[in-house]
């Protein structure tokens, strides 16, 4: 009866996590309250793009001080996060403002990226984010550059109509017809595109969110690693529980 009992309650808590991205779509009841109080490791760079032409902006590591969340936004603990920008043409919260948490599909709220960019996005994550971009210290330069390159390939997802492969994203060029696109010629662009043309689908994939709020930038964070496993696990327990009832 004990493992029974323990066993039902990991599955009720399991199943919560995973239906509210679901809700989230019909109501606001994954939130989190953000201000943001400035950059890690980044460095300003030149783009087009995103509503913008020719502007100076800080590409890197955005610090954002939470302080409450529902639903989806406990699973960051109240402090310091760590995220980028996923919306240039929109400015950054200087007054603490609840963001919805959404899936990173269906993000920036200006113009959804849809899932098959997000995996790009997620795959770019797992395969190149450095923990070591973060924090309150000085940054080297290469870590500043590495943040940035960083910072311009998820806006070249972002931005750019998605191509026929891999190897044709390109931080440098303006790859998309009218109003859409984005381009950068800063010193890290090499990087970015290397770390673009790399996306194959079988490298390690991070558990992304989006903080999105009309009318204030929007942001891309991972989930920390303890929510991240007990969403991964839920499988695992259905799997259990099925083997018990045919025993």
């Amino acid at each position: 009866m004990m493992k029974s009992a323990k066993i039902s309650a990991i599955i009720s808590a399991v199943f919560i996590m995973a239906v509210l991205p679901c809700a989230a779509r019909a109501y606001p009841v994954n939130t989190v309250e953000i201000v943001n109080t400035g950059n890690a490791a980044s460095e300003v760079v030149t783009v087009s793009g995103g509503g913008l032409s020719n502007t100076d902006v800080y590409a890197g590591v955005y610090t954002l001080e939470k302080t409450n969340g529902v639903g989806e936004g406990k699973f960051w603990p109240n402090g310091t996060v760590n995220a980028f920008c996923t919306e240039l043409s929109e400015a950054a919260p200087e007054i603490t403002t609840k963001y919805n948490v959404i899936g990173p599909e269906e993000g920036p709220l200006s113009a959804a990226m849809g899932a098959e960019k997000a995996g790009y996005i997620s795959e770019l994550w797992g395969r190149y984010y450095d923990s070591s971009w973060t924090g309150s210290g000085s940054f080297t330069w290469l870590q500043n550059a590495q943040a940035a390159a960083f910072a311009t390939a998820i806006w070249e997802i972002v931005y750019e109509d998605l191509p026929v492969s891999p190897l044709k994203w390109d931080v440098k060029i303006d790859g998309t017809w009218g109003a859409g696109g984005f381009s950068t010629s800063f010193g890290g662009a090499g990087l970015a595109n290397n770390w673009l043309h790399s996306l194959d689908g079988t490298g390690p994939m991070a558990n992304l969110r989006v903080f999105g709020y009309n009318g204030s930038q929007d942001y891309i964070a991972e989930v920390p690693e303890p929510a991240t496993i007990a969403l991964l696990g839920l499988g695992g327990v259905w799997s259990l529980m099925r083997r018990r009832r045919t025993a």
